[in-house]
């Protein structure tokens, strides 16, 4: 396939191409949740433990954010088309691998794969968006992305109860595997054909930072493992974890800041930090998903294990937001332009209204009806996450060099994966020491919602004072934002919304 040049073409293979992206990133990002209505067909069929189910659904995350940054800077470095059908390539292998595990130890070690190949293909996905589009047709496109990011965390309860319904319990856990075969193989075949060449823009002469590999690994690990962990490692030892992460952490920081002073490539320019639309992002990223993913957690717990529906009626039950999501994030993708961080805020409060009425709709319709009487909150919550996601998304990354955008996605998508298991920690441990004995009770998820309703009012809080700081500044020190190597396209960018 011949070269393209660096930047939008008329070629209309480039949304084609988008479809790919987005195709890998859905199935990637579904399997975060659709593992979780399929834990009692695996202890069932295959006699997974506790320990073997908790792997199963954390470790596909531990590894998932560990290869974040390192894919990115791998897919900067050596070309980001070869990068996503690889990590692809191996998905798919580990899919079938998993489903067919002859044992519990089997299938945590292919989810482990599993994981950190779905971790290679996410930072590609934004950085093939930020070569392939410019302007309006970028927030378009991060739009649509922002749309599979809230349907496939959302749809996965619905999808994985769908399959055990049909299949039945002894085998369903399998095809929850088996499903991402044919996408994966369409979507690469695809792939190979669609995905445009473009040329490497690193200096060739630039080494992979391997020391600081380990370094980041290393403080991601010690980071989340005792967040993943939380349910399955008893007493308070596992939280020692946290300062050596800081620690570590600390040190990736000092060793890059001395890799840019020595002329040589770091792993994660710290530049980017400079930037405040990235730095502003990523927190409100990490916030919101540490609110936004433990909603289905615990609440798809509290109806099959309390209310006693069944995986795919408690699936059914989170379809309003799935679908709210997408055409919130479609549009929002088109609105960014216009209202840059304010829709930002209008979505936060979106969600957070949400979810509040959730709150107040298992008090007042307690029983089997619940999963109507949140049908309209649920609603309202996944307009407001569409509203969040995508163009949060767009204005983090609108000012990110081309070569350096794969490392940057990866920067933004470990701290998602990161506030993730965070948020389900602190939601769970809330969630779990208020369930009340064998009658359910509506205390547990109420106290629960309304954890993530913090976290998430946390992102909002952050959105307003930027919001308000950016009122106040002159338009061209608000444009003048830039970092090391150029704008987006190294030269002249056409800005989401100066400042936005």
């Amino acid at each position: 396939m011949s070269t393209v040049p660096a930047g939008p073409t008329p070629d209309e293979r480039r949304w084609k191409a988008l479809a790919v992206c987005l195709t890998a990133g859905f199935i990637s990002l579904l399997d975060t949740s659709i593992v979780n209505v399929a834990l009692p067909s695996m202890e069932h069929g295959l006699g997974a433990s506790e320990a073997a189910q908790s792997w199963v659904v954390s470790g596909y995350a531990l590894t998932f954010g560990l290869a974040l940054v390192p894919a990115g800077r791998l897919g900067d470095m050596h070309g980001r088309r070869q990068a996503f059908l690889i990590g692809l390539a191996l998905f798919t292998l580990a899919s079938a691998a998993c489903g067919l595990a002859p044992g519990p130890s089997w299938l945590v070690v292919f989810r482990l794969i599993q994981g950190a190949a779905a971790g290679m293909v996410a930072p590609q996905t934004s950085g093939l968006i930020q070569q392939m589009f410019r302007g309006s047709e970028r927030a378009k496109a991060f739009g649509l992305l922002g749309s599979v990011i809230g349907v496939s965390t959302a749809v996965g309860p619905l999808a994985g109860g769908v399959l055990i319904d049909a299949v039945g319990t002894a085998d369903g856990w399998r095809w929850v595997f088996f499903v991402n075969l044919p996408i994966g193989v369409a979507a690469f075949t695809a792939g190979l054909r669609l995905l445009p060449r473009f040329p490497v823009t690193t200096d060739r002469r630039e080494t992979f930072d391997l020391f600081g590999v380990l370094l980041l690994g290393s403080g991601v690990l010690a980071l989340m493992l005792p967040l993943v962990q939380e349910q399955q490692w008893t007493g308070r030892l596992k939280w020692a974890l946290l300062p050596v992460a800081a620690l570590l952490l600390a040190a990736f920081w000092v060793w890059e800041r001395r890799q840019g002073r020595r002329g040589r490539a770091p792993l994660v320019d710290l530049e980017l930090f400079s930037l405040r639309s990235f730095t502003l992002g990523a927190l409100i990223s990490l916030t919101y998903f540490a609110g936004f993913t433990t909603v289905f957690f615990v609440y798809t717990l509290f109806l099959q294990n309390t209310v006693g529906y069944s995986a795919l009626a408690a699936g059914l039950t989170v379809l309003p937001f799935a679908a709210a999501s997408a055409v919130g994030a479609a549009a929002g993708g088109r609105l960014v332009v216009r209202h840059g961080r304010r829709l930002v805020v209008i979505g936060l409060g979106g969600v957070a209204l949400g979810l509040l009425g959730v709150v107040a709709a298992v008090e007042l319709v307690p029983g089997p009806n619940v999963g109507w009487a949140t049908a309209l909150p649920l609603l309202v919550g996944g307009i407001g996450s569409g509203l969040t996601v995508s163009p949060n998304t767009t204005l983090t990354l609108t000012r990110v060099p081309v070569h350096r955008a794969g490392a940057a996605g990866g920067v933004l998508q470990t701290g998602q994966r990161v506030g993730s298991a965070a948020g389900i920690a602190v939601v769970g441990a809330v969630y779990f020491a208020h369930q009340a004995g064998p009658g359910y009770s509506v205390t547990a998820i109420q106290l629960g919602l309304l954890t993530a309703v913090g976290l998430i009012m946390v992102a909002l809080v952050l959105a307003i004072a930027d919001l308000r700081e950016r009122r106040t500044q002159p338009e061209p020190a608000r444009a003048g934002e830039r970092v090391r190597g150029g704008t987006a396209e190294g030269g002249a960018e056409e800005p989401v919304r100066p400042g936005s």
